[in-house]
């Protein structure tokens, strides 16, 4: 318990000024400053507003990923704390991998939401085994598990940057993925641990970061189906 536990404490890592410029113009022209500038304000204005259907996508997207680290949080409690609603709190955590899979579909196609879903519940499978080795203090099956669950993490980024490669950069999408993977391995870790406190922290941080990502995805779809959401 005690070497699985230092392994995976050892593998986590872990404004924009916007200037506003007024121009004084000569009287004479103040006029026509003055309505070119208005033009050119309500352009700009124009093409930054959100529309309904980006405000309701942007936060349909958020729910999915909030019920998947909450859904995960409570599965992690149920699992080590060995609950009776363990199977039950499992089976709604796949319900979200589905979906999440499908909130895809109507962009990339049937497929490819079927082939998120799965490698989502792929994630799922490798936290329990991790976690159930963390939890027997069997470091080589821990290293094992890590190695996998890890790669299981690119695969889910490198799908999501093949689908739009000019939004979600790969390395971008590793890096958010790698950071889920990490946090929410530290939650597992301070629960396994009795640290309360700490994965109490720790689930705040997984908070953070998931709306970030799901912000990523959402205004990537929205850039690259513009015309499905005027």
């Amino acid at each position: 318990m005690r070497l699985a536990k230092s392994f995976i404490t050892r593998r986590l890592s872990l404004t924009a000024v916007v200037v506003v410029a007024a121009v004084a113009a000569i009287p004479a022209f103040a006029a026509a400053n003055a309505d070119h500038d208005a033009a050119a304000h309500g352009h700009a204005a124009k093409a930054h507003a959100v529309t309904a259907r980006q405000l309701a996508f942007h936060d349909a997207m958020r729910k999915l990923w909030e019920d998947h680290i909450t859904w995960t949080r409570l599965a992690i409690v149920s699992y080590i704390s060995e609950l009776p609603d363990l199977q039950a709190t499992e089976a709604r955590l796949l319900a979200n991998q589905e979906d999440i899979g499908n909130a895809i579909k109507p962009f990339y196609g049937k497929n490819a939401g079927a082939k998120l879903t799965a490698l989502l519940k792929q994630h799922i499978l490798g936290a329990v085994n991790l976690m159930a080795a963390a939890k027997a203090g069997d470091q080589a099956a821990v290293a094992k598990a890590s190695s996998a669950w890890d790669a299981n993490g690119r695969q889910i980024a490198d799908f999501l940057h093949s689908a739009n490669p000019h939004q979600w950069p790969r390395k971008e999408m590793r890096s958010m993925m790698q950071t889920h993977l990490d946090q929410t391995l530290k939650e597992a870790v301070d629960r396994l641990g009795g640290k309360h406190v700490a994965e109490v922290r720790d689930y705040d941080a997984i908070h953070a970061h998931i709306l970030e990502m799901a912000d990523m995805l959402s205004t990537g779809i929205i850039k690259q189906f513009p015309s499905r959401f005027r």
